[in-house]
């Protein structure tokens, strides 16, 4: 740092000064650091879940989109044996006034935010169909980031 210094003859010197920052500075910093991190920190923890959370339930109206346009073409949602796949590869069972779209309604089926594939059900037992997710635990049931995920209950 460069600090003046006025001598006797009104001139000025300009001289280096060592300079840095004491133990005892370095230490309250440290200090307010770890507060602020210790109150900041809980709240974004949770944070991956409820983007997982808005992954799923974003794939699951994408999905469902798909699936409508795939009912308008071939005039009714795929079979639970056929599966979601009706959606990427021609299902060998159609009829022959279905008029599946060449290269399929998506590009691939996508899995859930936690590895798992999306669950569909047709005729569904909350409407046409059903789409969901089982959530973080892969099971049925649970709450919190492990409840279902379905088309029923999109926020």
């Amino acid at each position: 740092m460069l600090a003046e210094r006025r001598i006797d003859n009104g001139c000025f010197k300009w001289s280096m000064r060592a300079s840095g920052f004491t133990l005892i500075e370095v230490m309250v910093v440290v200090v307010i650091l770890s507060i602020l991190a210790a109150m900041v920190v809980p709240r974004i923890m949770s944070r991956p879940d409820e983007a997982r959370v808005t992954r799923a339930q974003q794939d699951i109206r994408g999905i469902s989109a798909a699936l409508d346009l795939y009912r308008l073409d071939n005039f009714s949602y795929p079979s639970t044996d056929q599966g979601l796949e009706a959606l990427v590869t021609r299902p060998s069972n159609l009829s022959q006034e279905a008029r599946w779209k060449e290269g399929g309604y998506i590009d691939r089926m996508p899995k859930d935010p936690w590895g798992n594939p999306y669950s569909y059900l047709q005729p569904g037992t909350h409407g046409e169909f059903d789409l969901y997710s089982f959530g973080a635990d892969g099971a049925p049931g649970g709450d919190g980031v492990k409840t279902d995920i379905g088309n029923w209950n999109l926020e």
